[in-house]
């Protein structure tokens, strides 16, 4: 006893090129039959190119919001922190010409002057070293579209075999 299932081209109950025809066998269970592609290779070759040129241009799109994600958030950040530099300007320069005058009283004026201008250069010194260590761990690469273009990589080879 044989299965009712056609073999080579299109059966009539298939779906599109490339899938799979289900057709019932002769125990009334669904039988998998590859299905022909009857498309031209060049048709074929069109259909590859265009797909890979949709992908490539989603990945550009994708970088694109990526990174002007990052970009909005590291201006909301420069803001804030330009504000805030202001700020601590304007206190450390009121601050400053309290402590150097309230040094005044018991020094000359001048050493006075001296000794808060060193101290501001020590704060200068470890806020420059601890904003350099900062910007060296700024990841400028767009993580998540490195990760689909490797996976896009292995698709296309695969498509090759």
């Amino acid at each position: 006893m044989t299965d009712n299932v056609s073999h080579g081209a299109y059966a009539a109950d298939s779906g599109p090129p490339g899938t799979y025809a289900g057709e019932t066998g002769a125990h009334g269970a669904y039988a998998a039959t590859p299905v022909e592609d009857q498309r031209p290779v060049g048709e074929l070759v069109s259909d590859v190119t265009r797909t890979l040129s949709t992908l490539m241009r989603q990945e550009l799109e994708l970088a694109k919001a990526e990174l002007r994600q990052e970009a909005v958030k590291a201006g909301k950040g420069a803001g804030f922190l330009g504000g805030a530099g202001f700020a601590g300007w304007m206190l450390a320069l009121f601050f400053s010409l309290a402590i150097m005058w309230a040094l005044g009283e018991i020094m000359h004026l001048f050493f006075a002057a001296l000794i808060v201008a060193v101290l501001w250069a020590i704060v200068a010194a470890v806020l420059f070293f601890k904003g350099r260590a900062e910007m060296r761990s700024v990841n400028p690469v767009p993580e998540k579209t490195v990760e689909t273009l490797k996976e896009d990589a292995e698709w296309a080879k695969t498509l090759k075999s």
